[in-house]
């Protein structure tokens, strides 16, 4: 449920086409939702302006998919991060419209979001946009997380993979779209030199993204992260390793700020 639900469900209750009793009933999971084993944040979009996303690893299939259902059942998209493909079966059994992003491994339900409260229209379409960069195709699965968190949350990605610093002709190649996004995302393993590379390059706010991805001096990803905590470029800021889901979300309520969106 989202700001512009509650503002249809309130202008329904106004006008009389919906009853106290009825609205109440719509509002009754929030702000949460207990179960035997979670508290599900229905109100988290309206009070973050992102909805709540599951983590897999720690729970069982049979929780997440519990935990999914519920989530669904508010109306919104759905996304579950860091699942394997047992968990997406047990998911895809009561979804099976569920999509597995083997890459990223990601589900994500996406569903037609309310025009009005009750009702179902068509989702708005994207505004502004995200540019996606990786270093190397080793760093993929941090990049497609980060493409698929924002992707689910509404927004339009731009992917430009396999542009690291050993080639930087091929980071050029792709300058004129880059000085086009309202965020960059750069995700890059080994010694993590890339963000500060685009840092230098564009005009807009740079989350970098260190990653595991390296050679055994480059500690698990701990290289990439001091080299971009240590970036001369202004403009970059630092997520933790592998962590393409929190570059995801930082990234949409950017670019929605940049584009003057409103819920």
């Amino acid at each position: 449920m989202d700001q512009a639900s509650v503002r249809k469900l309130l202008q329904q209750v106004r006008a009389g086409s919906l009853t106290v009793e009825r609205a109440v009933a719509r509002l009754r999971h929030m702000p949460f939702e207990q179960t035997e084993f979670a508290r599900i944040d229905h109100h988290r979009q309206i009070r973050c302006g992102l909805p709540e996303v599951i983590f897999c690893p720690g729970k069982t299939a049979g929780q997440v998919r519990a935990i999914f259902a519920r989530l669904a059942q508010a109306g919104g998209n759905v996304l579950a991060t860091r699942a394997d493909e047992a968990v997406y079966q047990a998911v895809a059994a009561d979804f099976p419209q569920a999509e597995f992003h083997a890459a990223a491994r990601a589900i994500t339900l996406r569903q037609p979001h309310s025009g009005r409260a009750g009702g179902r229209s068509r989702a708005r379409r994207p505004v502004g946009h995200i540019a996606l960069v990786s270093a190397g195709t080793s760093d993929l699965p941090v990049a497609e997380e980060a493409r698929v968190t924002a992707e689910v949350f509404g927004q339009k990605v731009t992917t430009h993979y396999d542009v690291g610093v050993a080639g930087l002709h091929r980071l050029l190649a792709e300058n004129a779209v880059l000085q086009k996004a309202n965020v960059i995302v750069v995700v890059a393993g080994m010694e993590g030199a890339l963000a500060s590379v685009v840092g230098g390059l564009v005009a807009a706010p740079v989350i970098a993204v260190p990653t595991s991805v390296g050679y055994g001096a480059s500690f698990g990803g701990i290289a990439a992260l001091l080299t971009m905590l240590n970036s001369c470029a202004s403009n970059v800021s630092v997520v933790n390793i592998d962590n393409g889901f929190g570059a995801g979300c930082i990234a949409s309520l950017i670019n929605r700020k940049a584009a003057g969106v409103k819920d």
